[in-house]
């Protein structure tokens, strides 16, 4: 610790990202990355963007992928918000519209950075407890606080909740901005953004990290009605301007167009998933049912600690939570068939 540190930067508990080892060759089942690469198209776009201009600064307004998103979800342009990958959006959500006194809803069991932001903006929290099968319980969600956000399929645990339920939180909460973060909606989840037009305190974030393979290009969006985009605007234009690089918004435009590659690829990754959760119960674990592109795993005799670390000696990663409730579980992102294939036959081994 530093005697030139602020206050703030000594109580804060950061985000720790999933391991990045360099030691050696490791089958990575423990970031959610998509194990499929980005669409020739966008590399095409990339290639052809950087060029002489890149002595330009980058579009403001992020005018021609807002459009493109805007035409692919039946929007007004106005009604979407571009950011360098969908965390720095929930940051500006958070400073946007929570305030510090009034306390908002998180679930005991999510994405971890939610608590960070709230720390970091000294906005207080109540958390509400994931029923036993990690559900979410929905109606503690309907009681006074300062704004709700949850994942949409949870993460880690991959549950999905319906979107007759997410009305009833949006109805319950009238005066308060319901975030729904949808890093994971398009591994079978039916998308909260049909409801837009309808509530006007629904925020819907999503990522390209994951089902469009470009988490080393950072683009993220937020869809939600204008006053709420508004909000978002005048919180960037007080941070940085230029939070999106023009190779990324190139990137970005053609990730979103080409609507073929993202169909076969998000079903190969689906197709993966069931058939290794199937695979899993058939050697004795519990897989909590998922929606998204990881499964949510436990053992009924074998430690998860255990399990995590015989896997890595046997070079695969998976995601590990030292935490109350979780602790005997393991994350495990679904690569390709051939990475499946082998962390099926370790884990077999394992287990036996």
């Amino acid at each position: 610790m530093s005697k030139y540190w602020s206050d703030i930067t000594k109580k804060i508990d950061p985000y720790i990202p999933g391991e990045q080892p360099k030691d050696k060759k490791y089958i990575k089942l423990n970031t959610n990355e998509n194990p499929y690469p980005p669409s020739e198209q966008v590399i095409k776009a990339i290639q052809n963007a950087a060029n002489e201009n890149l002595k330009l600064y980058p579009d403001p307004t992020s005018e021609r992928l807002r459009d493109t998103i805007a035409d692919y979800y039946s929007l007004k342009k106005e009604q979407v918000f571009i950011g360098n990958g969908s965390d720095e959006i929930l940051a500006f959500s958070f400073i946007g519209f929570f305030n510090p006194n009034e306390p908002i809803l998180i679930p005991d069991i999510t994405y971890s950075f939610y608590k960070v932001y709230s720390n970091l903006f000294n906005i207080k929290y109540n958390l509400i407890s994931l029923n036993n099968d990690l559900s979410l319980p929905i109606d503690k969600f309907f009681i006074p606080n300062g704004g709700i956000i949850f994942p949409n399929p949870n993460a880690p645990t991959g549950r999905y909740v319906p979107l007759e339920f997410i009305e009833e939180v949006l109805n319950k909460n009238k005066d308060k901005v319901v975030i729904v973060d949808e890093a994971y909606i398009d591994f079978g989840g039916e998308s909260s953004v049909k409801l837009i037009d309808k509530y006007e305190n629904l925020l819907v974030i999503q990522t390209l990290s994951k089902s469009r393979s470009l988490a080393g290009l950072r683009v993220g969006f937020a869809l939600g009605q204008e006053h709420l985009i508004t909000g978002l605007d005048r919180i960037k234009n007080s941070v940085n301007s230029y939070t999106t690089d023009t190779l990324a918004l190139f990137g970005a435009i053609e990730a979103i167009k080409d609507e073929e590659y993202f169909q076969e690829t998000r079903r190969k990754i689906i197709d993966t998933r069931n058939r290794v959760s199937e695979e899993l119960k058939s050697i004795g674990f519990n897989v909590i049912d998922s929606k998204t592109n990881f499964v949510f795993i436990s053992h009924p005799y074998i430690k998860a600690e255990d399990i995590f670390n015989r896997l890595k000696e046997k070079n695969v990663l998976v995601r590990y939570f030292n935490q109350p409730r979780i602790d005997n579980f393991l994350r495990v992102s679904i690569g390709n068939d051939e990475e499946m294939n082998y962390f099926i036959k370790v884990i077999e081994d394992i287990v036996k």
